[in-house]
């Protein structure tokens, strides 16, 4: 079987091609810059970007699954390039946020690629993961090393995060085994934790002391908008305010599809624990 990853240097990307790499299965990895891609080795790398359509119709020849990084305006185009090479399935990460409001930027962009890739004729997979783990990287990886302090509202609300290498598994078990066409797969970690356990959890992997200070619903905004859109900052808030009320989903797919329990985010802080070391 011949597969094509694209977005294979991604968060999720890596750890989907070090899988499928190890399957023995042919692997082609689209990138914008195959000089720095570091892939495993039996990765044929080649230069594509799938923001560039013409781009991606030579890597396609061949293959047999694809792996669909989520880029909406060009996913319609991207999706009849695959139909016509002969492409039998699409893997792709999609977002839990398809099952919220429309009026969820995040649920737009995603439910965008989703509804091409369905269009297409082409046999689907999606792939909804909720909240990454990684994302406390960028949300708080500066102010726990600089500060030692995590500052954010809405410290109640509760959500499953989930290991990156638990989403790939799923990727990875879609593009190298049948039976999966057609399903979508809601994919969380193991349990609910509130923003406050998350960061006691980073505490406790690091070994020092990080505090959580409550910030309210203005002082978040104001904080937030500092390094995103305004609306995708009032989603994010609306998202927490929610998760306060509700806790997020907690799905048993990871266990479903790959036989072993999705990881915890302790396990995820951890292993990263280096990243949020001090900068003193």
């Amino acid at each position: 079987m011949n597969i094509l990853l694209t977005g294979a240097t991604g968060k999720v990307g890596r750890h989907v091609a070090e899988r499928v790499a190890a399957s023995g299965h042919r692997v082609r990895a689209l990138t914008r810059s195959p000089e720095t891609a570091g892939l495993p080795a039996g990765v044929e790398v080649v230069r594509g970007d799938l923001e560039r359509p013409e781009t991606v119709r030579a890597a396609l020849e061949g293959i047999d699954r694809m792996y669909l990084f989520p880029v909406p305006e060009t996913a319609r185009e991207v999706a009849e390039l695959a139909r016509e090479a002969g492409v039998r399935q699409i893997v792709v990460l999609s977002s839990s946020s398809v099952l919220e409001d429309e009026s969820n930027p995040s649920h737009r962009h995603h439910r965008a690629v989703e509804r091409a890739v369905e269009d297409s004729g082409v046999g689907r997979t999606f792939v909804r993961p909720d909240e990454f783990a990684g994302n406390t990287l960028w949300k708080w990886g500066e102010s726990i090393r600089e500060r030692g302090v995590v500052s954010a509202p809405y410290g109640q609300a509760a959500r499953a995060v989930v290991h990156e290498a638990d989403i790939a598994a799923v990727v990875a078990a879609a593009l190298l085994e049948d039976g999966h066409e057609g399903e979508s797969y809601l994919v969380t970690g193991p349990r609910a934790l509130t923003q406050v356990e998350q960061v006691a959890a980073l505490s406790r992997a690091t070994g020092r002391e990080i505090r959580f200070e409550e910030l309210d619903r203005e002082a978040g905004r104001t904080a937030m908008s500092a390094t995103m859109p305004p609306e995708v900052a009032e989603m994010l808030l609306d998202y927490l305010a929610e998760s306060v009320l509700t806790p997020g989903p907690v799905s048993d797919a990871v266990r479903r599809v790959t036989g072993r329990p999705a990881r915890t985010f302790e396990s995820w802080a951890v292993e990263h624990a280096a990243r949020f070391a001090s900068a003193a």
